[in-house]
């Protein structure tokens, strides 16, 4: 059964970029729209939303919420490309940057594209809805990768302390057949890993899983190329608000606001992370590990 998506600290983060009306206002995420949507509102819909996503599903499921209107403009692109965006539109600069780097309950449950281990789906892990013939996916890298260097994506990328284990299993099963489908992903890696391992809090392939999305999408690199292009498109006096989910994402933000507030080019909002109430874990427990920090560009 699929689920219907929450947006992850929604007041907080909109809350906290202080939109004024009449903004313009950069979703780099654009996901189902739950952030666009709460911005729009808050400012009475004096607000000109730029939203992208790599998703066209995601783009259509928004344009059906946010409504057909000129101040809203749908993009599919990867958000590290908004130069790109905001240069074909001849938009100079933004005054608001939303980042979610979550991964929606849209696509994690109805895509068919292999990002959750409750389904036994293709190999995918792509963010692009039809991935094009050169695009990496997940089922090149099990399938063709090297043993080593599969253990270090998932060990790099997952925090993966039987990443070699996994890495080696995953290279004998390959050598019999290809792996085709998560099911008999998930079924080598619950195969590799001690027993007591399995009745842990996470899935034992939580943290592959996590891995191989990573590596398909280049999701850290379009991070930190991300921050960067935001940050230099940004109004003086404008905020950008990112939602990391893991240790790694959380590090890249933190770093990059550290090193522009010691450069004195911004001033960074959230002392510590925001992170989502208990009531809001309740209701949506995959917000449990939600971090939302701002940056504000002070010259």
């Amino acid at each position: 059964m699929s689920m219907i998506h929450k947006t992850v600290l929604l007041h907080e983060s909109i809350d906290g970029l202080n939109i004024h009306k009449g903004d313009m206002y950069l979703d780099g995420t654009l996901g189902s729209a739950g952030h666009a949507e709460y911005a729009l509102k808050v400012t009475d819909n004096d607000l000109t939303v730029i939203g992208l996503d790599r998703d066209t599903e995601a783009l259509e499921r928004s344009k059906k919420r946010l409504g057909d209107s000129a101040n809203i403009i749908l993009k599919e692109s990867n958000y590290s490309d908004l130069d790109r965006v905001l240069d074909d539109l001849n938009i100079e600069k933004v005054n608001r940057i939303m980042l979610d780097l979550g991964l929606s309950s849209d696509q994690f449950e109805t895509s068919g594209r292999g990002f959750t281990f409750k389904n036994d789906e293709p190999l995918l892990m792509t963010f692009k809805k039809e991935p094009k013939e050169g695009d990496l996916t997940a089922h090149q890298i099990v399938n063709t990768w090297q043993e080593e260097n599969i253990a270090d994506i998932i060990y790099g990328y997952g925090e993966e302390k039987y990443s070699r284990r996994i890495a080696r299993a995953i290279v004998n099963y390959r050598a019999k057949k290809s792996i085709e489908t998560t099911g008999e992903l998930v079924e080598i890696i619950s195969q590799s890993v001690p027993i007591f391992y399995k009745r842990g809090r996470l899935h034992p392939a939580t943290r592959t899983f996590q891995a191989l999305r990573i590596t398909v999408n280049d999701e850290l690199n379009a991070l930190k190329k991300g921050l960067a292009n935001g940050f230099e498109r940004l109004e003086k006096d404008g905020r950008i608000a990112v939602i990391s989910f893991h240790s790694l994402e959380d590090r890249i933000v933190k770093n990059f606001n550290k090193e522009k507030a010691e450069k004195g080019e911004a001033k960074i909002i959230t002392k510590r992370p925001i992170t989502p109430t208990e009531e809001e874990i309740m209701e949506n427990p995959r917000s449990r590990s939600a971090k939302l920090r701002i940056l504000e560009k002070i010259i």
